[in-house]
């Protein structure tokens, strides 16, 4: 029997008409949380829109016995993402927890990107994540709980080449994190982070030119969107973690590290531009991090 660890709570799961968004807001109402699933059921790069998805989750989680409803606004708005906490309140009686999981990718090599391209991500996945956890605060803060996990990108935390839009996008969102966690903490409010591996639209475009990489490609397959889920879930029901940052890849989970000091030099009488240049920079450039990209770090398959 499963445990329903959720039960009795209300949760909003933005961007979960497909992928993550989806298998998190199945999970959280198989483990008993009543669901809000947004989705404006756009294409991957923020184009379009159609109602179907959202509502056919919200189907399935009434089919299985479970409790949701749909909502199709868009978390760019900030009026609009007052009124998913509104819907959750009307419909369910409260808000408990906050998913923040809608994304767009436009991805462009930087001395190509425009300025549409960086600002229609940064307004979804940044913006979106303070509209949706800014309007939730206001409850949570008045119940004494809450819970934020918000999706983050091994992209921000390390680095991919064409995304500078997404990558300073997801980087933010770990700062916003930090800081609710910090904020919000003496009202019992936690806020984690989660940076998913997982087979979806957005990995779909890999090119398969060759035998190798159709057989990378399948293994990359295997990351589907319900191993995030089980994270993302868990997180909702830990009480006692905060201000982390996690990744979902297959079968892992990992703990992700956060800026720290890694070395420091010192001076009595001061530094120049000269001395920083002859002494410092030479003296720290053996633990100057390389140009690493995702793949780089995660360089094995998953498993």
């Amino acid at each position: 029997m499963v445990n329903r660890i959720l039960e009795g709570k209300v949760a909003l799961v933005t961007g979960a008409g497909r992928g993550v968004g989806r298998d998190i807001a199945l999970m959280m109402a198989n483990r008993g949380a009543k669901v809000i699933v947004n989705d404006l059921g756009t294409e991957g790069n923020g184009d379009g829109a159609d109602q179907g998805p959202a509502q056919s989750v919200v189907q399935e989680i009434r089919d299985a016995g479970g409790e949701a409803a749909v909502n199709l606004d868009s978390v760019v708005d900030f009026k609009a993402a007052k009124g998913m906490v509104e819907q959750a309140v009307d419909t369910f009686g409260g808000l408990d927890i906050v998913v923040n999981n809608a994304g767009n990718l436009r991805d462009v090599i930087f001395h190509k990107m425009t300025e549409q391209d960086f600002d229609l991500v940064i307004s979804v996945h940044l913006k979106g994540a303070f509209n949706t956890s800014r309007n939730a605060a206001d409850i949570f803060r008045a119940q004494g709980s809450g819970c934020f996990v918000h999706m983050t990108s091994t992209s921000g935390l390390i680095g991919n080449i064409g995304q500078a839009n997404y990558m300073s996008a997801k980087l933010g969102i770990v700062g916003l994190s930090k800081s609710i966690a910090l904020d919000m903490g003496r009202y019992n409010v936690r806020s984690n982070c989660i940076a998913p591996f997982a087979w979806s639209r957005m990995t779909e475009s890999i090119p398969i030119t060759s035998p190798e990489q159709a057989a990378r490609v399948e293994k990359l397959r295997q990351m589907t969107p319900d191993k995030v889920a089980v994270l993302a879930t868990a997180l909702a029901a830990a009480p006692d973690v905060t201000g982390q940052i996690f990744t979902a890849r297959n079968n892992e989970i990992f703990l992700m590290g956060q800026s720290r000091p890694i070395r420091g030099m010192q001076r009595s009488e001061g530094w120049t531009p000269d001395l920083l240049l002859d002494h410092a920079f030479p003296a720290m450039k053996p633990d100057f991090y390389p140009l690493d990209k995702t793949a780089d770090i995660f360089s094995w398959d998953p498993v």
